[in-house]
């Protein structure tokens, strides 16, 4: 980035990962939005970068894997004809893994919710493990090949099956006012697929609450707005830039004891807390 400097790169960075959308950013800043936009991909890709390099041989024991739902482009009803069927039209998921005690996030994956997806996330989960782990997921078919096939007999995997429903009520105002309101868990099954996961443990509330933090932190992901990603190569790289500044920059509310600390410290890959500023160095 040669038009703006390091500390202006931090500027728009904090804002990003605060949720402002490109237009907003552009008002308060006074920067192009196409240079606010270079640098989002720049900077996700030096993220993406910096990650996949750093975060190896991780000693976690347990991980939860889930996978959230947005759309680029259009929605895929309205993807036009000609790219019916594309990847970056219509629907686009990001495949995330959490590790519920350091909190970490040691891979994500923005492609579709098959099989050939699912191999792709579960190898590459499985090439920065240290040791045996417990995993939980949801009950999503294709997680049962990927992690059979990454790690054999080597893991304790249990899926936690989720039924949902409408709590209760009639007509049409409470159907309006239901509306946009997540569903309610009415029944839950634990499956036991491989090992000998402790029942205890078997959970996928920490991942399914990081989804929420995506919604909130990236502007892309948020509900009933114009602000989504016109491009999958720029819906990617702000999970990148999220994800790095979720794992190295913001303390976990969790992880104050004895000091505040990010995933990226409690998991013992980083050794402080990072700023935008140092964020923003990536590109230097």
């Amino acid at each position: 980035m040669n038009r703006l400097s390091r500390a202006e790169r931090a500027q728009v960075i904090r804002a990003l990962v605060e949720g402002n959308s490109i237009r907003s950013i552009n008002r308060m800043t006074g920067f192009a939005q196409n240079t606010i936009m270079k640098l989002l991909v720049d900077i996700g890709d030096a993220a993406s970068e910096y990650q996949d390099r750093t975060l190896r041989n991780l000693t976690s024991t347990r991980i939860e894997c889930d996978e959230i739902w947005a759309f680029v482009h259009a929605k895929a009803r309205n993807v036009p004809e000609q790219h019916a069927g594309e990847f970056g039209y219509g629907d686009v998921w990001t495949w995330m893994a959490i590790d519920p005690d350091s909190k970490l996030i040691p891979t994500w994956l923005v492609a579709t919710r098959d099989e050939f997806a699912a191999h792709q996330f579960i190898a590459d989960l499985g090439s920065r493990l240290a040791n045996r782990v417990q995993i939980t997921t949801d009950g999503h078919r294709p997680y049962l090949a990927a992690i059979e096939a990454e790690f054999g007999p080597d893991v304790d995997y249990a899926q936690l099956v989720k039924s949902y429903g409408r709590d209760g009520g009639e007509g049409r105002e409470v159907s309006q006012a239901r509306k946009y309101s997540p569903s309610k868990v009415t029944s839950q099954e634990v499956h036991v697929i491989a090992g000998d996961p402790d029942p205890a443990l078997v959970s996928t509330s920490y991942v399914e609450r990081h989804n929420l933090t995506m919604r909130m932190g990236i502007r892309r992901f948020t509900r009933l707005t114009n602000a989504f990603s016109k491009k999958v190569r720029n819906h990617a790289a702000a999970v990148a830039l999220d994800t790095l500044y979720y794992n190295f920059a913001r303390p976990h509310r969790s992880l104050n004891d004895p000091y505040p600390r990010t995933p990226a410290m409690a998991a013992g890959v980083a050794d402080h807390i990072w700023t935008c500023e140092e964020i923003a160095a990536l590109l230097d």
